[in-house]
């Protein structure tokens, strides 16, 4: 799986030495393929067999191994599974030297399982809006409406389904169909993905810099979080709840959701019991603690009760949403000026300062032990080498030898960013309650405003802007990006699930209703069956799609019947 077979064929006088580097690892050294055997005569070459990888293009660099001189590069993008063979021989007997790569057997297609599984499973949600459709269309007006709420929930309800989902008021519950569905989609795919996504590239972590599904999904789940609060805490507050009652128990949920990613979601108790000496105290559900912690610290310091109150002829009523909650943006300020200072001014023993590297065979290896700059310089301080995650993402291109935490200390600032974003969304939605052209317009505004701060700092390149999109740093452009693409997302969602209604937001609005039940259960049962089985081709693309689509669709399935059951897991 995600390899390719190579032949080298030398007919040179000279032995030949042939590395390779992958056209994704920016500014790295060559690493040695193997030595390929002079040719014993016309026609009669030296050859050696290779295995090379497929999941990004390479550069084949061939140099004599005697005078070390570069003979040849050849960039090529390998098909899995595909025998190739790389003659390399003088040109019509001169000393130019000629390479031409031969394909002796087809790549098979890789994506036709994806492709064969998106058919199946948008056939799948075709036929069960068509059957919905016949049930409504067949139901009087009465039924229908028996239909939807028995279907979606009856939106006069207000449901406390996780540390970070309170719907408040029959009003913003109805309209927050889509805010569940946005949360359910973002969850599914996390699932999928930690369950190994088919073990497609695009479907893991970027190794450094640059986006792939696999890093969406995490900052839009913190983004919405963020949503959640501040109309959970409007909801409470006008419910008779004191501040200091509900900073309380946002100090609770936060213990709760840190002990649960300490203790349960880390360790891995199938390879025996747990060990201090190498527990690693980052995780996702420890860092979400410490976002909503801060984000609703910051809500209840600045929240308004009586928002329905404000004079909307007044001028500033415009931008209201940033004005009257100017201390809280102030705090954010400073917290990304943190951010920024420690990235970029603090000195790292053996490292250039503001180093965003990846260490290893990057910028040409001369900083091999310099992973992360600061970020990876803190968290090995604070925490020690022990504590912190031992096989980053950076290892699979970059061959980095240090342990490094994507989780870590200094990137949970830029998360508390995120989750404020996702705050600001839940303040247009509650100033401007059904006003759906306001609320839609300002979503967009932000989107572009986002959208342009990301083209600046990246200068619209994955590796040569001021501060690069990178999920393991957490960058401060890998933010706005994100919450850019939030925006977009919970703008077409509120359109389309709330204010056309022509979508009820199943399946994900299910999972979106029990997402830490969902998420703790996937990582608890990861290794049981149905979730994971033993494969008859453990190097089928086909096959770990398979498993990984079941095991997925079996917690969409879990949620649908928990909704059913009206049974929500709440801490």
């Amino acid at each position: 799986m995600d390899e390719a077979f190579l032949t080298v064929n030398n007919e040179l006088k000279v032995d030949l030495v042939v590395s390779w580097m992958s056209n994704h690892c920016y500014q790295c050294l060559y690493q040695t393929l193997g030595l390929v055997p002079a040719g014993s005569g016309p026609g009669l070459p030296g050859s050696i067999d290779f295995v090379v990888g497929t999941q990004h293009g390479v550069t084949l660099q061939l140099n004599s191994s005697v005078m070390k001189a570069e003979l040849c590069r050849v960039p090529y993008s390998f098909g899995e599974k595909g025998n190739y063979s790389l003659w390399v021989k003088n040109l019509d007997d001169s000393s130019v030297v000629n390479c031409s790569m031969v394909t002796r057997a087809d790549p098979v297609n890789t994506y036709l399982p994806i492709l064969i599984a998106f058919l199946f499973f948008s056939g799948l949600s075709i036929l069960l809006d068509g059957v919905r459709f016949l049930l409504l269309r067949l139901s009087n007006s009465m039924e229908t409406e028996r239909l939807i709420n028995s279907e979606l929930g009856s939106p006069g309800r207000m449901v406390d389904t996780a540390h970070d989902n309170i719907l408040p008021t029959t009003t913003i519950l109805r309209r927050l169909k889509s805010l569940d569905t946005f949360r359910g989609m973002s969850l599914v795919v996390m699932v999928f993905v930690n369950y190994g996504g088919g073990r497609y590239w695009v479907f893991r972590h970027e190794s450094w810099n640059g986006l792939t599904v696999a890093d969406l999904v995490f900052p839009w789940f913190v983004f919405i979080m963020g949503t959640s609060v501040a109309l959970s805490i409007n909801s409470l507050l006008r419910s008779g709840w004191s501040r200091w009652s509900l900073l309380c128990k946002a100090v609770w949920r936060s213990l709760q959701l840190f002990i649960i990613g300490v203790l349960i979601i880390n360790p891995n108790y199938c390879h025996g019991p747990l060990s201090w000496d190498s527990l690693r105290i980052p995780g996702v559900l420890q860092r979400l603690a410490f976002s909503y912690l801060l984000v609703a610290m910051l809500d209840l310091l600045v929240a308004r009760v009586h928002i329905n109150e404000l004079p909307r002829d007044a001028w500033w009523y415009p931008v209201c949403d940033i004005l009257l909650y100017w201390p809280a943006w102030l705090c954010v300020l400073c917290l990304e000026t943190v951010w920024l200072g420690l990235t970029f001014l603090l000195p790292v023993p053996g490292c250039p300062t503001g180093y965003l590297g990846p260490g290893g065979i990057g910028d040409m290896g001369l900083y091999s032990n310099c992973t992360g700059g600061a970020a990876g310089y803190i968290d090995r301080w604070l925490l020690g080498n022990n504590h912190i995650y031992q096989n980053p993402s950076s290892r699979v291109i970059y061959l980095t030898h240090t342990a490094y935490d994507p989780e870590g200390i200094l990137g949970s600032i830029n998360t508390v960013l995120m989750a404020f974003f996702g705050l600001q969304a839940g303040k247009i939605l509650l100033h401007y309650q059904d006003m759906h052209v306001k609320i839609i317009t300002r979503f967009f505004i932000w989107a572009l405003m986002l959208g342009i701060i990301s083209a600046v700092l990246t200068k619209c390149s994955r590796d040569h802007g001021f501060i690069p999109v990178n999920k393991n740093l957490w960058s401060l452009s890998y933010v706005t990006t994100l919450a850019c693409f939030a925006f977009v997302v919970l703008l077409l969602f509120y359109y389309i699930v709330d204010v056309h209604r022509g979508w009820s937001g199943a399946p994900f609005y299910y999972p979106g209703m029990n997402s830490i039940l969902v998420y703790v259960g996937h990582e608890v049962f990861e290794e049981y069956f149905p979730f994971r089985w033993r494969m008859a081709d453990s190097q089928s693309h086909a096959e770990h799609l398979a498993q990984n689509l079941v095991a997925t669709s079996c917690w969409v399935l879990i949620s649908y019947l928990l909704y059913k059951k009206r049974v929500f897991w709440k801490i």
